[in-house]
């Protein structure tokens, strides 16, 4: 992945002259670019709510291939992926006999791994695309998971109302937020508090910039780190920009969020 410099933080990439000067630069993107933004045309002319829009978006990449679908574009990529994701969290606090829930879990990119290290029955897997969730259900076949009884289960939302209250040590969510406009966000950050244990956390990535927060077609959207640790203070939650990531080979960022109640330094 490209290394995250202050120039590329500080980059617009709605612009029209940060488009015209990677289109030079990578000539050979310029044909799927242009495919992208006329299917967002369309899909946006068809679908006017965000959950609906992405869920087409999904359709479409998995029908293609379900791997470059959760933004793996070779089969070693989404096993790498998902290896970095599992071997992060597994370094910073999760435990097998911990409850853990994966929003957006895809097509299981790391999910299959967390269902193999977790005590059977702990992990609970949502997602807006009922497409890939047959990608992951045959995931699960294929590493012959299916005696670890993982729960998956479509979503219309993050209000996570059908979710019991102080249930997950864990809740993870990568590559989620960087398809997300604030309010979706903002909904998790209000409901997320209530599902977590006493002394559990969030973990979510997003793509950060330092420059202006703007969105790349309605597929891609840049955050400023200081709005989503803002916006998660609205709610009552303590969070933090978890710096040891951005060592790892990925473009997104990472934030964790405690439980209320909990911090870093609480015990």
């Amino acid at each position: 992945m490209p290394k995250k410099t202050a120039a590329s933080l500080a980059a617009n990439r709605s612009a029209l002259s940060h488009r015209i000067g990677y289109a030079l630069r990578n000539p050979g993107r310029i044909a799927p670019y242009m495919r992208r933004s006329v299917r967002d045309r369309w899909l946006s002319f068809k679908h006017r709510d965000h959950v609906a829009y992405y869920r087409a978006v999904m359709a479409s990449d998995t029908s293609r291939n379900p791997e470059a679908a959760v933004g793996s574009q070779t089969h070693d990529r989404w096993l790498a992926l998902g290896e970095m994701q599992f071997t992060y969290l597994a370094e910073h606090g999760l435990k097998p006999s911990h409850r853990m829930l994966d929003i957006g879990c895809g097509n299981l990119r790391a999910g299959w791994r967390f269902i193999e290290y977790l005590d059977a029955g702990n992990y609970y897997g949502i997602d807006i695309s009922p497409d890939i969730l047959i990608s992951a259900k045959r995931t699960l076949t294929r590493y012959n998971l299916q005696e670890r009884l993982p729960h998956l289960t479509i979503t219309q939302d993050l209000k996570l109302d059908f979710l019991p209250e102080a249930h997950f040590d864990v809740v993870h969510a990568h590559s989620v937020f960087s398809h997300s406009p604030i309010e979706v966000i903002e909904e998790c950050f209000a409901h997320v508090g209530r599902i977590l244990a006493p002394g559990g956390f969030f973990d979510f990535t997003f793509d950060r910039t330092e420059g202006a927060e703007h969105q790349v077609l309605r597929e891609d959207f840049y955050y400023r780190t200081e709005t989503l640790l803002a916006l998660a203070g609205k709610h009552g939650l303590t969070a933090r920009f978890m710096e040891d990531w951005e060592k790892r080979p990925h473009g997104q960022s990472k934030i964790r969020i405690y439980s209320p109640g909990y911090s870093p330094t609480a015990g």
